[in-house]
């Protein structure tokens, strides 16, 4: 698209070469900043593997990419009419970034955060412009997985909010609001809620990891990969819809809600996490893992659309 704005990418890591490849995919100017001198070496190799994919998910019919600007200093990014910071997860880092970068960007210029669990408002202190901060959080990897969660601080405006959706939608991405700032935002707080349960049963002697993995990956995964759980629940309600399930088994849901628990990530725990997830890694190619991912990405991608889901 010729109508997108020139993209700043501040930190040029996973995230951020991930975010660079979608922006370059639409034809969209990027500018990357990133302190590291390897930078431009590894987002062009990062580029060489989601090319192809970007390709067959529709996101691009050109055979690579055009020029992307790589620099070490955060003035390179004066021209960017977009920012998306991945700056590290800590909000003096990021809350440095936003004076720095308002030294260099215009007054109107939106600085959308992919923080994981920051929130808005604290990113937005002490800002000069703190109305066109927000969160904008994707999920791993970004060019892949199309959700963006918006999240806005106290002080960000409606229409900083609603142009960022504007400009998301037109990446292809699928925005979400959500409407409270909460650590972890929406998807990484049920995603938490989930991986709590899995670390817990394995404390408690209850199954090894490898069985966890195995058991979401192939039972509940399937069918989350393609519907939300309340949607899911309706199916399970049979001809009585999500009504019929909540008034039926919604008391069990109860019964196992209240013996959920939570173990402490102690030294001895995340060895035997660690030592599972080499033991699931030892069946398989291990250097094609995250190739073979995406792939199954691409190919999840088409089936949703074929089958309006």
């Amino acid at each position: 698209m010729t109508d997108l704005p020139v993209f700043g990418v501040l930190g040029g890591g996973l995230i951020g070469m991930s975010w660079a490849s979608l922006f370059l995919a639409h034809g969209a100017e990027v500018i990357v900043v990133d302190p590291r001198p390897e930078t431009a070496t590894e987002l062009a190799a990062f580029l060489s593997d989601a090319w192809p994919n970007l390709r067959a998910l529709g996101l691009t019919e050109t055979e690579t990419w055009g020029p992307v600007d790589v620099s070490s200093d955060v003035s390179a990014l004066a021209d960017a009419e977009f920012i998306q910071e991945n700056a590290p997860d800590r909000i003096a880092v990021k809350q440095e970034l936003v004076a720095e970068l308002e030294k260099h960007v215009g007054p109107d210029v939106i600085i959308a955060s992919s923080t994981s669990s920051l929130k808005a408002s604290d990113i937005q202190a002490g800002a000069q412009h703190p109305e066109r901060i927000l969160v904008a959080h994707p999920m791993n990897p970004p060019h892949m997985v199309p959700m963006v969660e918006l999240v806005a601080g106290q002080a960000t405006a409606p229409d900083v909010v609603d142009r960022a959706e504007a400009i998301y939608r037109a990446l292809n991405r699928v925005p979400i609001r959500v409407k409270k700032e909460v650590a972890g935002h929406l998807a990484n707080r049920l995603t938490s809620a989930l991986y709590r349960e899995a670390v817990h049963v394995v404390a408690e002697g209850i199954a090894d990891v490898e069985d966890i993995d195995k058991a979401i990956a192939y039972g509940p995964g399937m069918r989350w990969a393609l519907m939300g759980p309340h949607l899911l629940y309706h199916l399970g309600g049979g001809a009585g819809g999500y009504r019929h399930y909540l008034e039926h088994l919604g008391p069990t849901q109860e019964v196992r809600w209240g013996e959920l628990g939570q173990s402490a990530l102690t030294p001895e725990l995340q060895e035997d996490l660690i030592a599972g997830v080499e033991r699931e890694l030892a069946g398989q190619d291990r250097d094609t893992l995250v190739h073979r991912r995406d792939a199954a990405l691409v190919a999840l991608a088409g089936i949703k659309r074929d089958h309006g889901l």
